[in-house]
């Protein structure tokens, strides 16, 4: 499975992007934000044969992508989509800090909601993020989803209760969007 946007191509992960991945997955400042990591590549290797074995399913629930720029061939991270509810989806998105900043998340984020209400058919696509993570709240406001609220301690990871920040956008105001 491939999308592509302007700058980048987002793809089925494959066994050879481990070291690509790992150096964005054991990073304590990429993943202080999420429910994983940092990674050992024992941990880096597990997430590519999940992954993997996730694009075998029929129907498939679960899409994870790497994300590659398309000048350079260089992979800088990851996103995904995944199914949940009725014609509902969640996306996430994952990168090396290196490139944070120059908006391939958004660029990432955007793609991988035109796939979710066109070609999955989804009715709803929502993103979550802990509140201290200014930069995915960015990115979810920038690719128009809209904020519905605060949840408070409904997730426990790295020794402690986390909130989130919940963000969704509906197929119709997609629609207006694009």
């Amino acid at each position: 499975m491939i999308l592509e946007t302007n700058r980048l191509i987002i793809r089925d992960f494959k066994t050879e992007d481990l070291e690509d991945v790992h150096v964005y997955a054991s990073n304590p400042l990429v993943v202080e934000h999420m429910i994983w990591g940092p990674n050992s590549i024992e941990d880096t290797q597990s997430f590519i044969n999940r992954v993997i074995e996730m694009q075998k399913e029929v129907p498939r629930q679960g899409f994870e992508f790497a994300v590659v720029i398309k000048a350079s061939n260089r992979l800088i991270g990851g996103c995904g989509i995944h199914l949940c509810g009725q014609f509902q989806g969640e996306i996430g998105y994952c990168f090396n800090h290196l490139f944070w900043g120059n908006g391939f998340a958004t660029e990432a984020a955007g793609a991988l909601i035109e796939f979710g209400f066109r070609e999955l058919g989804l009715h709803r696509i929502y993103a979550t993020c802990r509140p201290d993570n200014i930069g995915s709240a960015s990115v979810m406001k920038k690719v128009g989803m809209i904020y519905e609220g605060h949840i408070r301690g409904h997730m426990f990871h790295k020794g402690k209760w986390n909130d989130s920040y919940q963000y969704s956008i509906l197929e119709n105001e997609y629609s207006k969007e694009g």
